[in-house]
């Protein structure tokens, strides 16, 4: 992470502030005075402020906008990880809270707060997903029942549990699913005859994807957005 960008996550302050600080020599890095913002901050160094040690206090939250083609695991042979899109000081210690496949895009939650993505990811709380989805063919109105009801996937001894299915087009949904099994929308729409061509996940719990971030991009989750998943 940029140690501009290290001030101003840790101290609360805007990156101009943290320039400021810089520019008046009162940073220091492993004993170093160091002005330049842009310089590279491990877990390994120490930063201080005007004598005081700086460090990350408490777990961290995130939402990023994933791209196609990334996958939500630390190391991939073939595939970029989406850990490489993240500016963080040891973004090894995050892990992602419910992964999408490489061909999946949109919201992914990563936190190094197990207890919390615990309450993401655990079939015991339900947590509901929202994807929207682009299909090969014209969609029955009645797979909304069918979805209602549950499907049985191949290989699975249950039916799925039920899922909210809102038609957009005849070959566009949205689709509200409150469990994790593996490629489970694709294996969904499959039961049915149809064939998935796009996924993008809008929505965890009460997280819903910002707007603003472009794929690739990230943010901080807010105190609301991190509290639903605490209660």
């Amino acid at each position: 992470m940029r140690l501009d960008k290290f001030l101003s996550t840790t101290l609360g302050i805007t990156r101009k502030e943290a320039g400021k600080l810089l520019k008046n020599k009162q940073i220091e890095v492993n004993g170093e005075i160091v002005k330049n913002g842009s310089l590279k901050v491990t877990d390994d160094c120490d930063v201080e402020f005007n004598g005081r040690s700086l460090s990350f206090s408490g777990p961290r939250y995130f939402m990023l906008n994933k791209p196609q083609g990334f996958v939500c695991s630390h190391v991939d042979d073939y595939n970029p990880t989406v850990f490489v899109l993240l500016d963080e000081v040891s973004p090894e210690k995050l892990h992602v809270a419910g992964r999408l496949d490489g061909d999946t895009t949109g919201l992914v939650l990563l936190t190094d707060d197990g207890q919390w993505s615990h309450r993401i990811t655990s079939p015991r709380h339900e947590c509901e997903k929202v994807y929207y989805v682009e299909l090969a063919d014209p969609l029955p109105e009645e797979t909304v029942q069918t979805f209602a009801e549950g499907v049985q996937l191949r290989g699975e001894k249950e039916l799925t549990r039920p899922a909210k299915l809102e038609i957009l087009s005849e070959r566009e949904a949205l689709i509200t699913i409150s469990e994790g099994k593996y490629h489970q929308v694709k294996r969904m729409f499959a039961s049915v005859g149809n064939k998935v061509v796009g996924l993008h996940r809008e929505q965890v719990g009460n997280i819903e994807l910002d707007e603003e971030l472009e794929p690739g991009e990230y943010r901080p989750l807010t105190d609301e957005e991190i509290a639903y998943f605490l209660k």
